[in-house]
């Protein structure tokens, strides 16, 4: 045997050996579509859109669920069922691993998001309809189904197909608001948007006292055109004060800025959020 037919021989297991090691070496969650992006981006989301509802209220509706790179799934919670409710809403956080993180890109594919389906359209009005958003390796897939929870019967106008096609994707919301139940901690935000509007009294509400807003002077920029709504974003070391102060009004509490009244709808800011901009992405 030549010296170089030799060397060929002792090289090839050496080349083997080390591409086994390489295998053995790369991270578990490799390849998996959670692992490629970073702990703020929203890999699948699910919110409401649209409804019978005050512009106030429309323009601060959180999604029902968000889940982002890093696990966390951070949720809408429920509410006291009260008038008038609480000044903040009840947003929650929790956290699942990278894995469950893909294996719920692939369920929302299984469910439809992404693709071109026949849903129909119910004989249901003044209802919100469901966006489901999410992200893969070919980029964003979204999906929006009008009277998702609503319309589930023959009684409801839909094909025995498109009635199936709902079904898949009402199973897969129930698994996404699931989540929330995983040990969830209140979430603190690191910024929080305000949706403000003259104050007006009325009936046993108009007798609440008045809180000082903290935050930057109301009402802010206009938002909605001929909505008579201002927005505001309170960041830095005001988001503590707002959240303190917050926890002694509720949703009809007259808050007093420049020599006015305001009522003002709170809204915490997600990760993937920066400030009132992003509420006009969601209504």
């Amino acid at each position: 045997m030549t010296l170089l037919r030799r060397m060929r021989v002792a090289v090839l297991p050496l080349l083997l050996l080390t591409g086994a090691c390489a295998q053995q070496d790369a991270p578990s969650g490799a390849g998996e579509p959670a692992a490629a992006y970073p702990d703020d981006v929203p890999v699948v989301r699910m919110a409401y859109t649209g409804g019978f509802v005050s512009p106030i209220t429309l323009a601060t509706r959180l999604p029902a669920v968000s889940v982002y790179g890093d696990g966390r799934v951070i949720a809408d919670g429920p509410v006291p069922a009260m008038y008038p409710g609480p000044a903040l809403p009840n947003v929650q956080v929790a956290k699942i691993d990278a894995g469950a993180v893909a294996e719920l890109v692939a369920q929302a594919r299984a469910a439809g998001v992404g693709t071109a389906q026949d849903l129909g359209t119910p004989s249901i009005t003044d209802v919100a309809s469901t966006r489901f958003t999410v992200r893969g390796p070919v980029g964003t897939e979204e999906l929006e189904v009008y009277a998702l929870a609503e319309a589930t019967g023959p009684e409801s106008g839909l094909s025995a197909e498109q009635r199936a096609a709902r079904d898949r994707l009402r199973a897969f919301a129930e698994k996404l608001t699931g989540l929330s139940g995983t040990d969830p901690q209140p979430y603190q935000p690191t910024a929080v948007v305000a949706v403000a509007q003259k104050w007006t009294a009325g009936g046993e509400v108009g007798k609440q006292a008045e809180v000082a807003w903290p935050g930057p002077e109301l009402p802010g920029e206009s938002i909605g055109d001929g909505l008579g709504l201002g927005c505001v974003t309170v960041t830095g070391a005001a988001v503590r004060q707002l959240l303190d102060a917050a926890g002694t009004a509720n949703a009809a509490t007259p808050w007093t800025s420049g020599g006015k009244r305001w009522t003002v709808a709170l809204r915490p800011l997600l990760p993937d959020e920066t400030g009132c901009g992003d509420l006009a992405s969601r209504s």
